[in-house]
């Protein structure tokens, strides 16, 4: 924990900032990403959102108060800039978010970027139809693979609210895959 807060000194400080910025980019750019495009699903809204969330994090790492991890904190923002992000993109199109993210996996399958199966396509579709939240722990718990605890400073919730949203998430999705 000492390491974390030495590095946010350095993020802080106007003679380490950069260079710790850079690290702080190379750290988390590739997680981050993945994060984000499992809730906007195209490749280059993700890279946007991505681009917003680390001019964010530069803007208000002043703010920092150190209540979480850093890796929260980054997360944090990354979620709220993509929710955001779908609102924003919904509302141009005159749609709710659900039917804005419908057609999204419908473009998906022509994306040189996506190389899923049939089955995951249909797997897209059955989280797509989930509440927001659901989804939101489902994918950051399914594909990330982010600790209860973690997620709850992310999301700022209870763990025992995840695991309850998890395992709904799960039933619903099996139920619209038909499995069981």
């Amino acid at each position: 924990m000492q390491d974390e807060k030495d590095f946010v000194k350095e993020l802080i400080a106007p003679q380490t900032q950069e260079q710790a910025f850079k690290k702080l980019v190379e750290l988390y750019q590739r997680p981050l990403y993945n994060h984000i495009r499992s809730i906007v699903l195209n490749h280059d809204d993700a890279h946007d959102v991505l681009q917003n969330t680390f001019i964010k994090v530069f803007r208000n790492i002043n703010s920092f108060k150190g209540d979480s991890k850093i890796f929260s904190w980054i997360y944090r923002i990354a979620t709220n800039e993509s929710l955001t992000f779908l609102q924003q993109k919904a509302k141009k199109n005159n749609s709710s978010q659900s039917e804005y993210l419908s057609k999204e996996i419908d473009k998906m399958e022509a994306d040189v970027y996506f190389e899923g199966s049939e089955i995951e396509m249909k797997l897209h579709r059955a989280i797509a139809t989930l509440p927001e939240k659901q989804q939101l722990v489902f994918k950051m718990r399914y594909y990330e693979e982010i600790k209860y605890e973690d997620l709850a400073e992310i999301l700022e919730t209870s763990v025992g609210a995840l695991k309850a949203s998890y395992h709904l998430a799960v039933k619903k999705i099996e139920k619209f895959l038909d499995i069981n």
